[in-house]
């Protein structure tokens, strides 16, 4: 089973690599600065969410972002995961099945009710390590967003 951390603060810079690594792989465009000024709450303890490392605690070879919400229709407070990443040379040993598997026994505990994530529909891969994990896609939904 893979080590998680929640990280904080002091964990910014391991944790910022991981994130520009996964950045430039989804080609999500952002600066140096918006980035460390949307980790830093969730490192600070925000409610809002959390970060967990993955791995040596020196040296993590990936990180989930999850932030939470709140939803009748589960009967209480979920999850999304925000951001999910291994670092590619150690892809394929079932780490991002311990992250995932990790996170949500943790979220469990904590009496999360539900979690969601977002795949590109064109990464089988991935899509097919989320279903192994009991997500389902929801056939009369899609995820729709509008940046403010």
């Amino acid at each position: 089973m893979t080590q998680l951390t929640r990280a904080q603060s002091g964990d910014l810079e391991r944790l910022l690599p991981l994130v520009v690594a996964f950045h430039t792989e989804m080609r999500i465009e952002q600066d140096d600065s918006t980035r460390r000024e949307a980790l830093l709450p969730l490192l600070d303890g925000s409610p809002y969410g959390a970060v967990f490392l993955a791995g040596p605690a020196r040296a993590p070879v990936g990180y989930c972002i999850v932030t939470y919400g709140w939803s009748t229709e589960f009967g209480g407070q979920d999850g999304f995961i925000d951001e999910i990443f291994v670092r590619p040379p150690v892809r394929g040993r079932g780490l991002g099945r311990d992250i995932l598997n990790g996170v949500i026994g943790l979220l469990t505990d904590q009496g999360v009710r539900a979690l969601h994530l977002e795949v590109d529909k064109t990464d089988d891969t991935a899509r097919a390590l989320y279903e192994r994990l009991h997500f389902r896609a929801r056939d009369r939904y899609m995820l729709m967003s509008r940046k403010l």
